[in-house]
Protein backbone atom coordinates (compact mmCIF):
# COMPACT_ATOMS: atom_id res chain seq x y z
CA UNK A 1 0.00 0.00 0.00
CA UNK A 2 1.77 3.24 -1.16
CA UNK A 3 1.96 6.37 1.52
CA UNK A 4 -1.26 8.68 2.02
CA UNK A 5 -0.86 11.97 0.29
CA UNK A 6 0.40 14.35 2.88
CA UNK A 7 -1.99 17.54 2.50
CA UNK A 8 -1.02 21.30 3.93
CA UNK A 9 -4.29 23.40 4.40
CA UNK A 10 -3.78 27.12 4.57
CA UNK A 11 -7.17 29.21 5.67
CA UNK A 12 -8.12 32.21 7.06
CA UNK A 13 -11.43 31.10 8.46
CA UNK A 14 -11.26 28.53 11.47
CA UNK A 15 -14.89 26.88 10.42
CA UNK A 16 -13.61 25.99 7.03
CA UNK A 17 -9.86 25.10 7.77
CA UNK A 18 -11.38 22.90 10.41
CA UNK A 19 -13.94 21.80 8.16
CA UNK A 20 -11.20 20.74 5.26
CA UNK A 21 -9.02 19.25 7.85
CA UNK A 22 -12.09 16.95 8.77
CA UNK A 23 -13.05 16.17 5.31
CA UNK A 24 -9.57 15.38 3.82
CA UNK A 25 -8.30 13.63 7.22
CA UNK A 26 -10.95 11.07 7.04
CA UNK A 27 -9.57 9.74 3.23
CA UNK A 28 -7.30 6.49 3.74
CA UNK A 29 -5.26 7.46 1.26
CA UNK A 30 -4.58 11.25 2.52
CA UNK A 31 -3.13 12.97 5.66
CA UNK A 32 -3.19 15.88 7.13
CA UNK A 33 0.30 17.73 7.56
CA UNK A 34 -0.57 20.83 8.96
CA UNK A 35 -3.18 23.37 8.75
CA UNK A 36 -2.20 27.60 9.51
CA UNK A 37 -4.45 30.82 8.84
CA UNK A 38 -2.25 32.97 6.47
CA UNK A 39 0.35 33.00 3.28
CA UNK A 40 3.53 33.46 5.21
CA UNK A 41 2.89 31.01 7.62
CA UNK A 42 2.33 28.36 4.64
CA UNK A 43 5.28 28.71 3.48
CA UNK A 44 6.90 28.39 6.69
CA UNK A 45 5.43 25.18 7.60
CA UNK A 46 5.55 23.86 4.15
CA UNK A 47 9.24 24.06 4.71
CA UNK A 48 9.39 22.46 7.69
CA UNK A 49 6.87 19.46 6.59
CA UNK A 50 7.18 18.80 2.97
CA UNK A 51 4.06 17.81 1.88
CA UNK A 52 2.81 16.85 -1.32
CA UNK A 53 0.01 19.21 -1.69
CA UNK A 54 -0.94 22.72 -0.46
CA UNK A 55 -4.66 23.54 -0.42
CA UNK A 56 -4.88 27.60 0.13
CA UNK A 57 -7.29 30.37 0.00
CA UNK A 58 -6.42 32.66 -1.82
CA UNK A 59 -7.71 36.18 0.40
CA UNK A 60 -5.36 36.05 3.85
CA UNK A 61 -3.71 38.45 6.07
CA UNK A 62 0.42 38.93 6.24
CA UNK A 63 0.58 36.91 2.85
CA UNK A 64 -2.62 36.24 0.21
CA UNK A 65 -2.71 33.03 -1.64
CA UNK A 66 -1.53 34.27 -4.96
CA UNK A 67 2.06 35.35 -3.41
CA UNK A 68 2.52 32.40 -1.01
CA UNK A 69 1.72 30.27 -4.26
CA UNK A 70 4.57 31.93 -5.55
CA UNK A 71 6.96 31.26 -2.91
CA UNK A 72 5.84 27.62 -3.05
CA UNK A 73 5.59 26.75 -6.75
CA UNK A 74 6.21 29.46 -8.52
CA UNK A 75 9.15 29.98 -11.43
CA UNK A 76 12.89 29.45 -10.09
CA UNK A 77 11.60 27.48 -6.86
CA UNK A 78 13.92 24.31 -5.89
CA UNK A 79 11.59 22.69 -4.53
CA UNK A 80 8.50 23.31 -5.78
CA UNK A 81 5.14 22.05 -4.10
CA UNK A 82 1.84 21.14 -5.72
CA UNK A 83 -0.96 23.49 -4.94
CA UNK A 84 -4.60 23.45 -5.04
CA UNK A 85 -5.83 27.33 -4.88
CA UNK A 86 -9.57 27.30 -3.09
CA UNK A 87 -11.55 30.80 -3.13
CA UNK A 88 -15.12 31.86 -2.85
CA UNK A 89 -14.90 34.34 -5.70
CA UNK A 90 -15.30 33.11 -9.03
CA UNK A 91 -13.01 35.19 -11.03
CA UNK A 92 -11.44 34.42 -14.00
CA UNK A 93 -9.02 36.99 -12.94
CA UNK A 94 -7.85 34.74 -9.56
CA UNK A 95 -8.19 31.69 -11.41
CA UNK A 96 -5.27 33.20 -14.01
CA UNK A 97 -3.35 34.86 -11.61
CA UNK A 98 -3.35 31.87 -9.16
CA UNK A 99 -1.81 29.83 -12.37
CA UNK A 100 0.80 31.65 -13.28
CA UNK A 101 1.87 31.83 -9.64
CA UNK A 102 2.70 28.23 -9.90
CA UNK A 103 -0.76 26.60 -8.85
CA UNK A 104 -2.06 23.12 -10.24
CA UNK A 105 -5.34 23.52 -9.36
CA UNK A 106 -7.88 26.18 -8.57
CA UNK A 107 -11.43 25.16 -7.25
CA UNK A 108 -14.21 27.16 -5.08
CA UNK A 109 -14.94 26.68 -1.88
CA UNK A 110 -18.54 26.31 -2.32
CA UNK A 111 -17.60 22.86 -4.28
CA UNK A 112 -18.81 19.67 -3.26
CA UNK A 113 -16.49 17.39 -0.59
CA UNK A 114 -16.53 14.38 -3.62
CA UNK A 115 -14.66 17.58 -6.25
CA UNK A 116 -12.56 18.68 -3.26
CA UNK A 117 -11.01 15.70 -2.70
CA UNK A 118 -10.88 14.41 -6.00
CA UNK A 119 -9.00 17.83 -6.76
CA UNK A 120 -6.43 16.85 -4.05
CA UNK A 121 -5.81 13.59 -5.76
CA UNK A 122 -5.44 14.96 -9.06
CA UNK A 123 -3.38 18.05 -8.33
CA UNK A 124 -0.65 15.31 -6.26
CA UNK A 125 -0.58 13.05 -9.35
CA UNK A 126 0.67 15.53 -10.86
CA UNK A 127 -2.13 16.28 -13.47
CA UNK A 128 -3.70 19.68 -13.88
CA UNK A 129 -7.35 20.20 -12.45
CA UNK A 130 -8.69 22.25 -14.90
CA UNK A 131 -10.27 20.65 -17.58
CA UNK A 132 -9.27 20.95 -21.40
CA UNK A 133 -12.30 23.71 -22.08
CA UNK A 134 -11.62 25.52 -18.78
CA UNK A 135 -8.23 25.77 -19.68
CA UNK A 136 -8.90 26.91 -23.69
CA UNK A 137 -11.09 29.60 -22.55
CA UNK A 138 -8.90 30.59 -19.72
CA UNK A 139 -5.98 31.10 -21.44
CA UNK A 140 -7.22 32.00 -24.56
CA UNK A 141 -9.32 35.20 -22.75
CA UNK A 142 -5.66 35.81 -21.15
CA UNK A 143 -3.49 35.63 -24.36
CA UNK A 144 -2.72 39.10 -24.88
CA UNK A 145 -0.89 39.09 -21.62
CA UNK A 146 1.44 36.14 -22.49
CA UNK A 147 2.18 36.21 -25.66
CA UNK A 148 5.64 36.23 -26.28
CA UNK A 149 8.13 39.18 -26.25
CA UNK A 150 10.47 39.92 -29.73
CA UNK A 151 12.35 37.34 -30.40
CA UNK A 152 11.02 34.39 -27.92
CA UNK A 153 8.18 33.01 -30.39
CA UNK A 154 8.37 30.12 -32.24
CA UNK A 155 9.79 26.36 -32.15
CA UNK A 156 13.97 27.28 -32.39
CA UNK A 157 15.40 26.56 -29.64
CA UNK A 158 12.68 24.06 -27.73
CA UNK A 159 14.13 20.64 -27.15
CA UNK A 160 11.48 18.55 -28.48
CA UNK A 161 10.79 16.51 -31.31
CA UNK A 162 8.35 17.86 -34.32
CA UNK A 163 5.94 14.95 -32.81
CA UNK A 164 6.10 16.32 -29.49
CA UNK A 165 6.06 19.53 -30.84
CA UNK A 166 2.32 18.92 -32.60
CA UNK A 167 1.22 17.20 -29.14
CA UNK A 168 1.85 20.54 -27.36
CA UNK A 169 -0.03 22.18 -30.00
CA UNK A 170 -2.80 20.33 -29.42
CA UNK A 171 -2.70 20.40 -25.72
CA UNK A 172 -2.76 24.40 -25.99
CA UNK A 173 -5.65 24.09 -28.09
CA UNK A 174 -7.31 22.83 -25.21
CA UNK A 175 -8.06 18.74 -26.21
CA UNK A 176 -7.88 15.66 -24.04
CA UNK A 177 -5.47 12.90 -24.04
CA UNK A 178 -8.75 10.97 -25.93
CA UNK A 179 -9.11 13.48 -28.20
CA UNK A 180 -5.45 14.24 -29.32
CA UNK A 181 -5.04 10.43 -30.14
CA UNK A 182 -8.04 10.34 -32.14
CA UNK A 183 -6.30 13.23 -34.40
CA UNK A 184 -2.82 12.38 -34.37
CA UNK A 185 -4.23 8.34 -34.80
CA UNK A 186 -2.13 6.79 -32.12
CA UNK A 187 -3.19 5.29 -28.94
CA UNK A 188 -4.05 7.11 -25.39
CA UNK A 189 -1.31 5.12 -23.98
CA UNK A 190 1.14 6.74 -26.43
CA UNK A 191 -0.08 10.04 -25.83
CA UNK A 192 0.36 9.83 -22.16
CA UNK A 193 3.79 8.67 -22.72
CA UNK A 194 4.17 11.93 -25.26
CA UNK A 195 2.49 14.41 -22.39
CA UNK A 196 4.83 12.77 -19.41
CA UNK A 197 8.06 13.38 -21.95
CA UNK A 198 6.97 17.13 -22.91
CA UNK A 199 6.72 17.84 -19.14
CA UNK A 200 9.79 16.29 -18.51
CA UNK A 201 11.86 17.93 -21.07
CA UNK A 202 10.43 21.31 -20.46
CA UNK A 203 10.96 21.06 -16.46
CA UNK A 204 6.79 21.75 -16.39
CA UNK A 205 4.61 19.99 -13.60
CA UNK A 206 1.54 20.10 -15.38
CA UNK A 207 -1.01 20.45 -18.71
CA UNK A 208 -1.74 23.90 -17.39
CA UNK A 209 1.80 25.13 -17.43
CA UNK A 210 2.36 23.63 -20.63
CA UNK A 211 -0.41 25.47 -22.18
CA UNK A 212 1.09 29.03 -21.03
CA UNK A 213 4.25 27.47 -22.63
CA UNK A 214 3.15 27.37 -25.99
CA UNK A 215 1.42 30.74 -25.55
CA UNK A 216 4.05 32.28 -24.58
CA UNK A 217 6.35 30.68 -27.20
CA UNK A 218 3.90 31.47 -29.80
CA UNK A 219 3.08 27.93 -31.17
CA UNK A 220 -0.51 28.57 -30.87
CA UNK A 221 -2.98 31.96 -31.46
Amino acid sequence: MSAPVRVLICDDQVLVRTGLVTIIGAQPDLEVAGECGDGQAAVDLAAEVRPDVVVMDVRMPVLDGIEATRKLAGAGVRQPVKVLVLTTFNLDEYVYESLRAGASGFLLKDAPAAQLLHGVRTVASGAALLDPEVTRRLVGRYATRIRPTEGEGGPDGIPLTPRELEVLRLIADGLSNSEIAGVLVLSQETVKTFVSRILTKLGLRDRVQAVVYAYRRGLVN
